[in-house]
């Protein structure tokens, strides 16, 4: 008889750690939320640029994660230094992202495809920026701590970090901004210090966090398609990345969607903070119920729960013009409690997956596994705001240069009705059904965890 080799104790963190590396997610909500809810309308409705071509201003720069973030990721798993793996990597987007954030809402004064140019050069070399300190940032939730379940209790840190930037950031941000250019370069400079004082804090904060055993430098690693099909060796990557790809792009098209939703639909452009709160407000009080259900349903489970409910809200919201504001709000809020499962148990379950996969093969790819994550996550969730200006493009919208929305056509009005809540409701039918086919759960890891090698 084979006796079980002892399983290891769970890696305890740390309270300071665990706030330290938190703290840092408020770059990540600040960073996925401004930009995915103004940048669109910014150059459509203050910049008078064309929709398809603002569509394709917030789209073309994320193309770059699709090489550079694999690449950051790889490099982050090698790197040996006196700061760690990680965390040189971080701190080289904490000194260039704020920078360029800011750069992108200052401009000279310029209107139609010159301003398209300007703040296209400028957002690409934001998303550049950012996937130096996000990549490694997120890597290190993996090396943590070793239990499938304190993986979820952990990662609330993070989420309440993320929900109040988020809140905080999608409120704010658009009273700040207003109607006019000046509003909006103001609000670039504060969000840009935000940024920094977010990404200063949480690289001294991890100053303890373990890192991968990293003995030696080395290359770079193999191509995004040599890394791509290590990830499918894992079993559980692919279908993870596919529902979140599916999440990703709802959220998108949905965040994208809500200044012109509030502006023509709703009839009220100051009412994007309030429909903005219902989506998000959810994150920082239901982060302890969706840990429970997690536990209860395993995290599968609950990912198909929240699914289930980010689809409903968001098809239900497609009536609001009809039934009014308030039904509509009802109805994001349903979204929110929905959302903020899909938040913390993506960055959970993509953890899982990095740890088993270290038990499977006992390599440390944490970066590579994050960094075609985080590849993915941009460059979808940008894609989303890109078939939204295309659509809106195609139904007629007409673009302005003043704080007065101009009256559009009945087909642009359906276009943004419908597109901008349908839409999503499809894709995150999709992510439900497709959770169904993610295979790993807490008895498939515990197993692999007292038998590394399979016995």
């Amino acid at each position: 008889m084979v006796t079980p080799a002892p399983v290891p104790a769970p890696l305890t963190v740390p309270r300071a750690v665990r706030v330290g590396y938190g703290v840092g997610s408020v770059c990540t909500g600040t960073f996925s939320t401004v930009p995915g809810l103004l940048l669109l309308f910014y150059m459509t409705n203050v910049l008078a640029v064309p929709a398809w071509a603002a569509g394709l201003v917030v789209f073309l720069p994320k193309v770059l994660d699709l090489v550079l973030a694999p690449w950051v990721g790889r490099c982050s798993d090698h790197t040996v230094s006196r700061f760690g793996a990680r965390r040189p990597w971080m701190l080289v987007g904490t000194l260039t992202l704020p920078v360029a954030f800011a750069l992108t809402f200052a401009g000279p004064p310029l209107t139609g495809l010159p301003a398209a140019l300007y703040v296209a050069v400028c957002y690409l070399a934001t998303a550049t920026a950012y996937a130096f300190y996000e990549v490694p940032y997120k890597a290190m939730a993996a090396e943590m701590t070793d239990d499938y379940h304190e993986r979820s209790a952990l990662l609330q840190w993070k989420m309440v970090f993320v929900g109040g930037a988020i809140l905080l950031s999608g409120s704010f941000a658009p009273a700040i901004a207003g109607g006019e250019v000046a509003g909006y370069r103001l609000m670039g400079l504060l969000v840009a210090g935000v940024l920094l004082v977010s990404m200063l804090a949480s690289f001294f904060g991890t100053a303890r966090v373990p890192g991968p055993e990293v003995t030696e430098a080395r290359g770079v690693g193999p191509s995004i398609r040599a890394q791509f099909a290590e990830a499918r060796s894992s079993g559980a990557f692919m279908p993870l990345l596919a529902l979140g790809c599916a999440q990703m792009f709802a959220a998108g098209v949905l965040l994208a969607g809500a200044p012109y939703f509030a502006t023509y639909i709703l009839g009220d452009p100051g009412a994007v903070t309030t429909l903005f709160m219902c989506v998000v407000g959810p994150l920082l009080v239901t982060m302890p119920l969706w840990v429970r259900l997690s536990r209860r349903y395993d995290k599968r489970g609950a990912m198909a729960l929240g699914s289930a409910l980010f689809a409903a809200g968001a098809a239900g919201t497609a009536l609001s013009g009809s039934l009014g504001p308030v039904y509509a709000h009802l109805c994001l809020l349903v979204v929110g409690v929905g959302y903020a499962g899909l938040q913390l148990l993506q960055v959970s379950m993509l953890a899982d997956v990095v740890a088993h996969d270290t038990l499977v093969t006992g390599g440390r790819r944490a970066g590579s596994f994050t960094g075609l994550w985080a590849a993915c996550e941009t460059v979808v969730f940008a894609l989303g705001a890109l078939v939204l200006g295309w659509l809106l493009g195609a139904a007629g919208f007409v673009e302005s240069g003043g704080t007065n929305p101009v009256a559009q056509p009945e087909t642009a009005m359906a276009a943004t009705l419908y597109g901008g809540t349908l839409l999503p409701a499809v894709f995150a039918g999709i992510s439900l059904l497709l959770a169904r086919r993610y295979p790993l759960t807490a008895q498939a890891l515990a197993a692999k965890r007292i038998s590394p090698a399979g016995e």
